[in-house]
């Protein structure tokens, strides 16, 4: 099994960057064998719990308060209609069902609620994992003894760039909550979204923080924005289109973190409606192995059961099973205990 290392550099990160395209899928390809069942893809469905209305002003996002998009606010949805979704989505062959509410943190009189929600969906039979904002200890705590397997709270992009797209937390606030959660003893969901009008420098830095924390992320995903009118970022990129990430530049993000991040779910998330068939299966190629399938993405279009299906056929790929993602965990947690020759 590949090396897990914990002390990469930029530079080596950025040598990664800049190796020739194939050379660098051949090496990421090979960390990926090495480690994961190469022909098996996870299955994660998302649904949002709690639309719209957040106090954050992440210039990406259609559901912050401080952007003119047409997102309205709702309440927290009713547990049984979470159970709903959480059973189509099983059917569906989901592995994990991941929940998202529009939040800057959960408010205590909604963790009774988002506890009942994790209980009735792990005694599904499915992982949990829920992205509800930043967390105090207690709540990680609290969302830990429910059985939560997963908490997403993804750092966007480089330490840099991140104060270019929000200014209502910073990354440090971000990395306390990883932390939080870390200490829970929740395994952590932490990824970016690349296509925002970084530089590749941006993309070294974002993928440098996530593989320098004491034990990466069990889950990396990595999204292609996807431009929403009325946000900071949506209308930049609807002046500036050549701000966009060309799809081989994406591959190369997939690539290197696969390689840093040897254990991880690296996962293909948002954008992936708007790539080729093509694309997709480089990035499957260069490591990827887990995806969001379903119509929809918290407010965003997603390619959908039908397409996903269709794609898996025709490139050989199947659903990954219960307990590979859980044996790789285990894993990475040994590996992270291990004492330093």
């Amino acid at each position: 099994m590949t090396q897990i290392r914990t002390d990469w550099t930029r530079e080596e990160i950025a040598e990664l960057f800049d190796l020739p395209f194939t050379e660098l899928l051949f090496r990421a390809a090979s960390v990926h064998r090495e480690n994961h069942p190469p022909e098996q893809v996870q299955l994660c469905t998302l649904l949002s719990i709690k639309t719209g209305g957040c106090e954050e002003d992440c210039g990406y996002c259609s559901q912050s308060a401080h952007h003119n998009t047409d997102v309205k606010a709702t309440k927290l949805i009713d547990v049984q209609e979470v159970l709903q979704r959480a059973a189509q989505a099983k059917d569906a062959g989901s592995q994990r069902f991941c929940m998202g509410a529009a939040w800057r943190n959960p408010k205590e009189r909604d963790m009774p609620k988002i506890v009942e929600i994790v209980k009735s969906v792990r005694d599904m039979g499915m992982e949990t994992c829920m992205t509800l904002g930043m967390l105090t200890p207690d709540q990680a705590r609290q969302l830990a003894e429910a059985g939560l397997d997963y908490y997403n709270h993804n750092i966007d992009s480089s330490p840099e760039y991140y104060e270019r797209v929000i200014s209502t937390r910073t990354m440090g606030d971000r990395l306390n909550t990883l932390q939080n959660v870390r200490d829970a003893g929740i395994n952590v969901c932490s990824g970016g979204i690349v296509g925002m009008g970084e530089t590749r420098a941006d993309r070294v830095g974002f993928v440098h923080t996530l593989a320098t924390l004491e034990q990466h992320p069990e889950s990396v995903p990595v999204n292609a924005l996807v431009p929403v009118k009325g946000t900071p970022l949506g209308d930049m990129l609807a002046d500036t289109p050549l701000a966009k990430i060309d799809d081989i530049e994406f591959v190369r993000t997939v690539a290197v973190a696969r390689i840093c991040m040897p254990l991880s779910m690296v996962r293909l998330s948002a954008g992936r409606e708007a790539m080729s068939e093509a694309t997709q299966a480089l990035c499957f190629f260069a490591g990827a192995n887990s995806i969001f399938t379903g119509d929809k993405l918290l407010t965003a279009p997603n390619a959908g059961d039908d397409s996903d299906g269709a794609l898996f056929a025709k490139l050989g790929l199947t659903p990954l099973t219960q307990e590979e993602p859980m044996r790789a965990c285990a894993a990475q947690t040994c590996a992270s205990k291990e004492p330093a020759e």
